[in-house]
């Protein structure tokens, strides 16, 4: 299994799959790299060079106590990206991962990537506050964090149904019971760092000095990042973004809309 060191000397683990137009994955808080299984093995075989790494405190990585903010996991995404000498690259966040594709080109520059793909993201300030009034209020996200902290495994049972939505979605439960399994493998340090991570910061400015071609996909039944608290607002401040909108897609559309998402992807990165 390969490797790379961060600044620190975190060993993320990450996976390099294919030849062609390079696409990296950042995955959502909690989830390692297997949570891409229908992406990475779908556009391999369609052309793309497709890049995935467990973020640290993730999966295979490295669980340092710190470097949960963003700062830092956008230098641990370019350690990566200059590892590989990746070039004319599209990077792909979901969820809180779309905060660290902002955090990498305001921090690291542009000069490596083709386009950015905020998918389902967090983006751009999941907090209520005066001037962010459709936010989510902060001692309700406060009540929901000492839940998880009690008993995750529960928490995450009792969200698989608003994960996938699936009043409309066929999962089958032994796929749900895979993704409460593998959620699991991140530390319960990363866990809750990661989130107040994405809570709290706001990156409504960077968004807005983005000058990269910028497509936001997003369902409309996610619960967990809502279409018009993140996505929309988010393809609003991107300037010359393209917001498209999956009817009867929750915050796990990679596994339900993999189809239609696999094309948007390819069709992107290849345009």
């Amino acid at each position: 299994m390969p490797y790379v060191t961060a600044k620190d000397g975190t060993a993320l683990h990450y996976l390099d799959w294919g030849s062609g137009q390079p696409m990296l994955f950042v995955p959502s808080a909690w989830l390692p790299v297997q949570m891409w299984e229908h992406q990475l093995t779908d556009l391999t075989e369609r052309g793309l060079r497709c890049v995935a790494y467990d973020r640290r405190g993730h999966g295979r990585s490295d669980a340092p106590w710190d470097g949960y903010d963003y700062d830092t996991l956008a230098d641990d995404l370019a350690a990566l990206v200059d590892h590989l000498d990746l070039r004319d690259l599209t990077l792909v966040g979901h969820s809180a991962g779309g905060g660290e594709v902002v955090r990498y080109l305001t921090r690291h520059g542009a000069h490596r990537v083709r386009g950015i793909v905020l998918l389902a993201a967090t983006t751009p300030f999941p907090k209520r506050t005066a001037d962010n009034p459709h936010g989510v209020p902060a001692e309700l996200s406060a009540a929901d964090a000492a839940y998880r902290a009690a008993d995750r495994p529960r928490w995450n049972a009792e969200r698989a149904a608003s994960f996938f939505a699936l009043d409309t979605n066929e999962v089958s439960p032994e796929q749900i019971e895979w993704f409460r399994d593998i959620i699991m493998r991140c530390t319960p340090r990363a866990h809750r760092a990661t989130y107040a991570t994405a809570f709290h910061t706001d990156l409504r400015d960077e968004l807005r000095a983005l000058r990269v071609p910028t497509l936001v996909l997003h369902g409309d039944r996610d619960e967990q990042a809502p279409l018009e608290v993140c996505g929309r607002r988010a393809a609003e401040l991107v300037p010359g973004s393209e917001l498209r909108v999956y009817q009867g897609a929750a915050h796990g559309l990679f596994v339900t809309h993999a189809a239609r998402l696999n094309d948007d992807l390819h069709g992107f990165a290849t345009r």
